[in-house]
């Protein structure tokens, strides 16, 4: 691991000027080796070094009195969004969880605009997923190719694709369809669209109208929107996939007016059926669309995988549940990420993604 021009690189994306002031949040154990490089990084950049708030290492004592925790984590938080007011900007490490208390006082204070993060999460909740049918990589594998998308990211470039993108959807119908039978369609109106690539300077976080445009992840790579609930319609096929904890297979969803209709399968619809009945009534529904940017987090064509959350060029999310922190008006607390690496990406007239490829940049003149 290439410690110090990680740490550089995440303080370069955080932009912290003369003054301003930043904290770490680390779990014991995970990426200690990474931490003095960020705190010598801030202080070349002449920031003042708050220094390190460990969460507690994980899994806990068998013994330990779960309610005792979540007391005193409920006492913690409320005291860190008072002490923390005045930080400008954290960076929140491996194994830093939102239901650690300092992290959702961090949280907390975001959705009042004050302050911004970096997620520098890399392997957190399982963020490399498999390709159906085909086994996730070594562990050197996700880390060598997670660097170098942090590392070797043209973040300009990057920026600039998703916003020419971004421009040709507003206004336009988007249709997302694959070889297996998904075929939806929406539009995102007015609705703000995250932009993955990387910006966490304050200039960038403070124009954010969403919680998430303040939470910056690295790696980057991937537009976030909630469509316009009632422009929802269409199917979604999946691949063979788990629901209820149970395999399922020939899934296919009914999405009308954003609210998920009809559940179909060829074997397994009891499992998908008892997962959704599980669900707050309000939450069955189409959370968001996702497509990834990022040339060095893209599928690769040999030993398949799918490189951190679906942000690589070409891949798409479609989500289903809660999609408040995005700017919609589903809420229930339910998310479900479904992963799709062969659609076609058509707005309006252009196609964008062709086959799990991002094959345009710009719109057509």
């Amino acid at each position: 691991m290439q410690w110090r021009a990680l740490a550089e690189r995440l303080v370069t994306q955080l932009a912290p000027q003369p003054g301003e002031r930043i904290l770490l949040v680390a779990r014991p154990g995970q990426f200690d080796a990474l931490i003095p490089h960020l705190r010598y990084a801030l202080a070349e950049a002449e920031a003042v070094d708050l220094g390190v708030v460990d969460v507690i290492a994980e899994p806990y004592p068998e013994d330990w009195d779960g309610g005792r925790l979540a007391r005193s984590a409920e006492a913690a938080r409320a005291a860190w969004r008072e002490m923390l007011r005045g930080v400008d900007g954290a960076i929140m490490l491996p194994g830093a969880r939102p239901d650690h208390a300092v992290y959702a006082a961090l949280q907390d204070l975001l959705h009042e605009g004050i302050g911004r993060t970096i997620h520098f999460h890399w392997t957190q909740n399982g963020s490399a997923f498999p390709v159906p049918g085909q086994p996730l990589p070594s562990q050197a594998v996700v880390d060598a190719t997670y660097q170098r998308a942090v590392l070797e990211t043209d973040y300009a470039a990057l920026a600039t694709a998703q916003r020419r993108f971004v421009a040709a959807m507003r206004g336009a119908e988007v249709r997302v369809t694959t070889p297996g039978g998904t075929d939806i369609r929406f539009r995102i109106g007015n609705r703000p669209v995250n932009f993955g690539d990387g910006d966490a300077s304050k200039a960038r976080t403070d124009r954010g109208v969403i919680l998430i445009d303040r939470e910056i992840e690295l790696p980057a790579g991937a537009i976030r929107v909630a469509p316009v609930e009632e422009t929802v319609s269409g199917t979604i096929v999946f691949p063979p996939s788990q629901w209820d904890g149970r395999p399922v297979a020939g899934l296919t969803l009914t999405i009308d007016r954003g609210r998920v209709a009809g559940v179909a399968a060829s074997s397994g619809q009891d499992a998908a059926a008892a997962e959704l009945a599980g669900v707050a009534e309000e939450a069955r529904a189409f959370r968001e669309f996702a497509l990834g940017f990022n040339p060095l987090l893209a599928v690769p064509e040999r030993s398949p995988w799918i490189p951190y959350y679906g942000y690589g060029a070409g891949v798409v999310r479609l989500s289903l549940g809660d999609n408040s922190e995005l700017g919609g008006q589903v809420t229930g607390g339910y998310v479900r990420w479904n992963f799709f690496t062969d659609t076609t990406v058509t707005v309006g007239g252009d196609v964008w993604v062709r086959d799990g490829r991002l094959v345009r940049q710009e719109p057509a003149p």
